[in-house]
């Protein structure tokens, strides 16, 4: 499988360079924000005819923050009346770890037992082949969309801007567990 050959069109007398902005030594402000993104799609006569679902991290994602990611998406299909969750993702190690494999396994036997639940079906990407990934197309659009040539966003400045791209709400970010070591 290899990468697409993709064109960035500008108009000829406005061609669009992109300039690696600086920031000052001193700036306590966050230098990266990281996302747990969900493309949820359905039939056209459902609720969620497409969706992209969000939700900011505290610190970075862990295997953790991916659980909590996965619960919170789980309850939201379930309210819906859902009974599976297809993840197409990479393979980032917070994904690939044993302690989400582990949650997996034991959730959809838990699902199975029970019969209530949404069960939860992960499908990992081929290594460098993110483009299969459906979402990635929703990515490329809200980065230029919530572009800013001439400044460097705020965290906070950001997620807005990203959350009212996608319409979604702004949930309270998830949060590296306690239990972590």
């Amino acid at each position: 499988m290899a990468r697409p050959a993709v064109h960035t069109w500008s108009e000829s007398d406005h061609p669009l360079r992109l300039v690696e902005q600086t920031l000052p030594p001193d700036d306590a402000e966050a230098k990266a924000l990281a996302c747990y993104g969900l493309l949820v799609s359905a039939p056209a006569d459902d609720t969620f005819a497409e969706q992209v679902w969000l939700r900011f991290v505290q610190d970075r994602p862990i295997s953790g923050v991916t659980i909590a990611f996965l619960v919170w998406c789980c309850d939201k299909l379930q309210a819906a009346g859902k009974k599976a969750l297809l993840l197409i993702w990479d393979n980032a190690s917070w994904h690939l770890s044993a302690l989400v494999k582990t949650w997996i396994r034991e959730h959809n036997r838990e699902v199975k037992q029970t019969g209530a639940g949404v069960r939860v079906i992960a499908c990992p990407l081929p290594v460098k082949s993110p483009w299969l990934n459906p979402l990635q197309a929703h990515w490329m659009q809200a980065k230029r969309h919530i572009f800013e040539a001439k400044r460097v966003l705020t965290a906070q400045e950001l997620s807005d801007r990203i959350c009212a791209h996608f319409g979604c709400t702004h949930e309270d970010p998830l949060a590296i567990p306690e239990n972590v070591s």
